[in-house]
């Protein structure tokens, strides 16, 4: 074998993946109904919690991922609390066959930001004076091959 550019003998160069910059891109709570919300009930909330994710390229190598969490719980009709987080990071993805980028992009890079963003929620829910919401991990690899077949029966769903 040769030497490549890079003094590597040829090897193939390994899939690296750089966080560059994460941010908030919005953040909402709402506690509509308080001082109400704050008095004991009985029994708990209805929780329910969405996850999306989103990405974009920027240059060849770079990328926009967004991660979108969205968690309301509502004692009966009445909402107690929403809450609404869109979290971005900015990661350089370098060495990744174009077969695999796409998958990358989906399930790495928001694994990298999950932890943060549920963070974030828990500090809102706190701050609005609930116990903090620690949103359970989450298999990103799971949600992007449901969202791959949900893309795939969509087109068959259509009438012609």
């Amino acid at each position: 074998m040769t030497p490549d550019t890079n003094g590597n003998d040829g090897a193939q160069l390994a899939p690296t993946l750089h966080l560059l910059a994460q941010y908030v891109k919005d953040l909402s709570f709402e506690n509509p109904n308080a001082p109400a919300s704050l008095a004991p009930k009985e029994g708990g909330p209805q929780l329910s919690i969405n996850v999306n994710v989103n990405a974009q390229p920027l240059s060849g190598t770079d990328f926009e991922t967004v991660l979108t969490l969205q968690a309301k719980a509502m004692h009966g009709t009445d909402v107690v609390f929403n809450v609404e987080l869109v979290y971005a990071g900015i990661f350089r993805i370098q060495n990744v066959p174009e077969q695999h980028l796409h998958p990358f992009v989906f399930i790495e890079c928001p694994r990298f930001l999950f932890p943060f963003a549920r963070q974030i929620i828990a500090d809102a829910t706190r701050n609005g004076a609930f116990p903090p919401l620690m949103i359970d991990p989450i298999d990103f690899a799971q949600l992007y091959q449901q969202n791959v077949l949900a893309a795939q029966q969509q087109p068959a769903a259509q009438p012609n």
